[in-house]
């Protein structure tokens, strides 16, 4: 791997799941919750993925770290392609590649404590050479992510959603690894505590050298964090461009209709409210051309022919659209 070479480079990506269950029903219509998407993450990067519930987000997430299986595609990391990795060398990558999971409600263990669910990762791949090793490695990591080190033997329900979002940031953190997927790591929170939230995973960040994918439905909390922005759809990419430049000029309309919902802070720039037409379509039977049509503003009989192309309009700056006469 060359140093221009990406950390993480996701190639025509597929995942497919079944939408039928029963022996000969099974495999008859799929659902399509990820359709050809391809991206790459720089090291030290945080690629922020945004869309509505359904758009296929989350299954990418899940997805590159292999915590679904891709039906189609690659997923290259450090030039090894992960989604045809042994259980072997998967369980190497891992120790690399760690999850921050939405909700911290759910996500820990309630019978363990706070020492136990952040050692878990060294245990499992065998980093520390001691108990007490490792006891001062959790000690480390709680300080780090803004806990005292004596909350270790406390239980999660004795800790407020902020506390037990900061012990899953922990437990991901536990065991070095270099990249991150922070699916949906505030959604669960007060909107209160959601700041402090991003602006710690924005300071782990900077000082550990982190690569992230962030993953959330909020477009603006997304470009806060992120270097660059995707814009997900139906399981498909609608625009992809460096953060400031994706919210002061969008190119697509999808992406238009997701800004023109965050409050703007300037008086003096008033975004025109777009409110879209109906719900997402059910991703076992996507229309036809561009899956956004059946709610875009700007829809034309020809968007239904075709898929359109993720193509570059300006430098780094592509959408997926056949119409050059908007926006």
């Amino acid at each position: 791997m060359t140093a221009a070479a990406p950390l993480l480079e996701v190639r025509q990506l597929r995942t497919w799941f079944d939408a039928d269950s029963g022996v000969f029903a099974r495999g008859q219509r799929k659902i399509k919750a990820v359709d050809d998407v391809s991206f790459a993450i720089e090291p030290g990067e945080v690629l922020g993925l945004v869309g509505e519930s359904g758009s296929g987000k989350t299954t990418v997430g899940r997805t590159v770290l292999r915590l679904i299986d891709p039906t189609a595609g690659a997923i290259i990391y450090r030039g090894k392609d992960i989604a045809r990795l042994s259980q072997a060398a998967l369980r190497m990558f891992r120790r690399h590649a760690q999850p921050i999971f939405q909700d911290p409600f759910a996500s820990l263990n309630p019978r363990m404590h706070v020492e136990e669910i952040v050692a878990e990762p060294l245990v499992v791949h065998g980093i520390g050479n001691s108990r007490e090793e490792r006891r001062e490695r959790v000690a480390e990591i709680l300080r780090l992510v803004g806990l005292h080190p004596d909350h270790r033997d406390r239980y999660p329900h004795e800790f407020s959603g902020g506390q037990r979002q900061r012990i899953g940031i922990a437990r991901a953190l536990a065991a070095g690894p270099e990249f991150v997927v922070a699916d949906e790591p505030v959604s669960a929170l007060d909107v209160s505590i959601q700041a402090q939230v991003v602006n710690l995973l924005r300071d782990l960040k900077r000082r550990l050298g982190l690569t992230m994918l962030f993953i959330a439905h909020d477009i603006a909390v997304v470009e806060y964090i992120s270097d660059r922005v995707i814009v997900m759809y139906l399981g498909r990419i609608m625009e992809s461009a460096p953060a400031r430049e994706l919210n002061r000029n969008p190119k697509h309309p999808y992406t238009e209709a997701l800004l023109s919902a965050v409050p703007e802070p300037d008086p003096d720039r008033k975004r025109k409210r777009i409110v879209l037409q109906g719900d997402i379509p059910s991703p076992i039977n996507p229309p036809s051309g561009c899956v956004f049509r059946t709610r875009c503003p700007y829809a034309k009989p020809e968007c239904a022919q075709a898929v359109p192309e993720l193509r570059e309009v300006s430098p780094g700056h592509l959408k997926a659209c056949i119409r050059d006469d908007i926006l």
